[in-house]
């Protein structure tokens, strides 16, 4: 037997052991999380959000501002995903951009009665601590770990939210 046939099977083989490879590695890099970024919110009650306090929940980030209409057309919707799924563990903290006058905001939050958390982003700290977040309303969602599930910038397509949070309360 020559040795050029008793290793004709080596080729094959690391062909397929490459493939297996970089198709895990697309696999990771594509399930392969962010964490969102490390900040403590300023709520307008007084109360300090850190982003520890919220790990093993479900979390929605919703950077919004009282002059944008898009923010303020879409928040009937935010209350309603809030109190559909905050039984179930979902957390919420609506993050009034750095721009957004605070009594705005307070009114707002108060005519409104927005039962989830609302926080004031006087800074800035947090926009940028979320990839310079400038586009209003952008949504963030989180997974129990702190990872980020997904960004949504504009008005989110409510059902497949829906569906994305009850996959992630589910796991």
């Amino acid at each position: 037997m020559s040795t050029s046939t008793s290793k004709s099977w080596l080729k094959p083989v690391l062909i397929a052991v490459l493939v297996a490879g970089v198709a895990a590695a697309g696999y990771l890099s594509l399930n392969n999380k962010q964490s969102a970024p490390d900040v403590t919110f300023h709520a307008i009650d007084g109360e300090k959000i850190s982003s520890s306090s919220l790990r093993g929940k479900v979390v929605m980030v919703n950077f919004w501002a009282t002059s944008c209409t898009t923010c303020v057309a879409e928040m009937p919707e935010m209350v309603e995903t809030y109190n559909k799924y905050k039984a179930q563990g979902l957390e919420f903290v609506a993050v009034a951009m750095q721009y957004d006058p605070a009594n705005y905001v307070l009114n707002f939050a108060q005519t409104r009665q927005l039962p989830f958390k609302v926080a004031l982003d006087v800074t800035g700290e947090a926009a940028k601590a979320y990839g310079d977040v400038a586009m209003t309303p952008t949504t963030f969602v989180l997974d129990k770990q702190g990872k980020i599930l997904k960004r949504y910038v504009g008005k989110p397509e409510f059902a497949e939210l829906h569906k994305l949070l009850e996959t992630a309360i589910a796991g």
